[in-house]
């Protein structure tokens, strides 16, 4: 049985993506292969982003904003955007989300925990539609 595979994609992959991938990682415990990517990517992953993150006891701290690739997309069965615009290549027959979520760049942490906890809610309602 192969895996589905899920990208998540936003501008700087420093941010929505990374706590989106890790989340889905966490959750998954391998039965999802999961990526992210960002437009135009950042030199690193927003602090405050891992300091929320640790919170769960999800390390971020060796995680680094990654491009996004036509092959990436290409790979993926759900790709799921979040505010990269028209930046992602579009393919037939893959299934495309935009999910509409605040940037945590330049936010405190109590301003970072509520767009965290909303990921993790569409997280698990996409992992339970993937292993169903």
């Amino acid at each position: 049985m192969t895996r589905p595979e899920v990208l998540f994609v936003c501008v700087h992959n420093a941010g929505r993506s990374q706590m989106a991938a890790a989340l889905l990682q966490h959750h998954a415990r391998g039965r999802v292969v999961v990526r992210s990517a960002g437009s135009a990517p950042a030199d690193t992953v927003n602090p405050a982003v891992v300091a929320v993150m640790d919170e769960l006891g999800i390390d971020l701290s060796r995680e680094f904003p990654k491009p996004l690739t036509t092959e990436g997309v290409r790979s993926a069965d759900v790709v799921i955007t979040m505010g990269c615009g028209d930046a992602c290549p579009v393919f037939p027959g893959k299934r495309y989300l935009d999910w509409k979520l605040d940037d945590p760049a330049g936010l405190p942490p109590e301003r970072i925990r509520p767009i965290r906890d909303e990921i993790d809610r569409r997280v698990r309602a996409l992992l339970a539609e993937l292993v169903a």
